[in-house]
This record gives structure tokens, sequence and C-alpha cells, in this order.
């Protein structure tokens, strides 16, 4: 069933509809002609879904680690295979890779674990930010189903700052799993790296990434999003960030290490 939205492009549950090939091989058949490389957080929120769609019923993903091995397209189909670890009695593992023209585009390892009451602790409180609705609206064509609000003053266009409110833009079924592949898809979409850009030097493409999952999340309401910049050494830099709720619970945690090189300009 396709949920295409603005001008026929596709949204983000289309994303996420992906064609069950055989047992343990997933294919998405979204292609769109873009003058850019397939998004990074849409192949991994991809990569998760299929993964997903293995496991016991009632297990959700909790963590998830991959790396970006070569540049895929918009416009040829992904096929995913997912390996089925290990089942134990409440967690599961899966491994996924994603495949474009025979060649390896990007890998995943991701644990699936029932969820349990517990103890409720956070260290760091959300940092302060405008409400959204105080907010200048912006869109953007890069990424599907997803309006920003940026919370610091950051610029427009194709980049997106280092704390800004997000939400998709369609409504989302009651689906924990499809919550948590937006949340993917989201992670990637800025880089912490924005505060050590200088007129010769810049981030580059993505590397590896891992997300942490840590509260029930649901993404057609606001999450704000806060990337802190950590190091940049070796021609790689590395930051972390935090999905907070509007009550300022976080939700999801997120690392990733990007290529940050001389500037090609």
């Amino acid at each position: 069933m396709s949920h295409r939205g603005l001008l026929g492009q596709p949204s983000i549950l289309d994303l996420l509809d992906l064609e069950r090939i055989e047992e343990n091989l997933y294919r998405s058949c979204v292609v769109v002609e873009r003058p850019w490389a397939l998004y990074g957080g849409q192949v991994a929120a991809q990569a998760l879904y299929a993964a997903g769609s293995t496991v016991p019923d009632g297990r959700l993903p909790h963590s998830l680690h991959g790396y970006f091995l070569r540049s895929g397209s918009a416009a040829r189909p992904t096929v995913f295979q997912v390996y089925r670890d290990r089942d134990g009695r409440s967690f599961s593992a899966r491994r996924v890779v994603a495949i474009q023209d025979g060649q390896v585009i990007f890998n995943m390892s991701a644990s699936f674990a029932e969820p349990r009451a517990g103890a409720e602790r956070d260290a760091d409180p959300a940092p302060v930010a405008p409400a959204p609705d105080l907010l200048a609206a912006d869109i953007h064509p890069y990424h599907v189903s997803v309006e920003t609000r940026p919370a610091d003053g950051g610029q427009g266009g194709l980049r997106v700052p280092t704390r800004f409110w997000c939400r998709c833009t369609v409504p989302l079924p009651d689906d924990d799993l499809l919550h948590a592949c937006v949340v993917t898809y989201m992670s990637d979409m800025s880089t912490g790296l924005i505060p050590f850009e200088e007129d010769d030097a810049e981030t580059g493409a993505s590397l590896d990434h891992a997300v942490w999952f840590h509260r029930r999340a649901r993404l057609d309401d606001w999450v704000l999003i806060d990337l802190v910049p950590h190091t940049v050494a070796g021609g790689r830099g590395w930051y972390t960030g935090a999905f907070y709720g509007t009550d300022g619970a976080r939700l999801a945690s997120i690392a990733q290490e990007a290529l940050f090189r001389a500037s090609t300009a």
C-alpha cells in the first residue's frame, strides 16, 4: 500500500514497507531519481526493520551498530539479508547486510529484547530549548515525511543544525518497531561536527553509527534532537547525541564517526 505524500514523493511508511523475497531476505522497491546518494538513515532504518521482522513477537530493538561501506543509490532497489545469530530467552541478536548491484553498501548488528519494568534514572536533564510551536518550520527535500524546527538559530537549506525539534509529517501506526526505525531514520539527519567546521575543513560521509533505544518513542509527535561534538583527529570526527521527548525524558542515544577532511569547495 502506498502512502505517498506531497508531489507523489514516497513517505517514511513506503520506505519501511519492505518486500519479503524469502525467509531472511527483504527488498526495498522504492526508487527515486535524485541528485544525491542514498540517505544513510534510510538504509539503516530499513535494515533495522528487516531484522525486527525476524524476531519473536514482543521483542524490540534496544541497540544497533552499523557501518557505511559504500555510497548507495536512491534510484536502485536495496536487498537486505538477515542473519539470525541467536534467540535467547529474552534477547535476540541479528546481523543485516544491505546490498546493491551485488555489493555490500551497509552492514548492521542489532539486538532486541523483551521490554521490562525497572528503575528510571537520567543523569543529564534535557537541554533547554524553545517550544517547537514557537519556532519556524523547516522541511528538507533530502528527507521524506520529516519536519524540523531549529532550536539553536541554525542555518536553513540542506543542512540541519545540531539542536532541533523533529517529527514525522504523516500519521504513524501504533507499532513500536516502526517508531524505532523512524528514530534510526532521523538519527543520521545532521552532524554534531558542525561546530568544528571551518572554511578549509568540513564533515564528509558517515563511517559508522550506533543507536541505543531507552524508552518508547512516538515520532509523529515532537522530539528534540541534540548533537554534541567531541573530537576530530586522523581525518575523522566523532560526536554523540540524544533524542528527548516533550516531557524531557531521554528516548534514545546515538554516536557517530564521520570523515572530516579538507573542503572540496
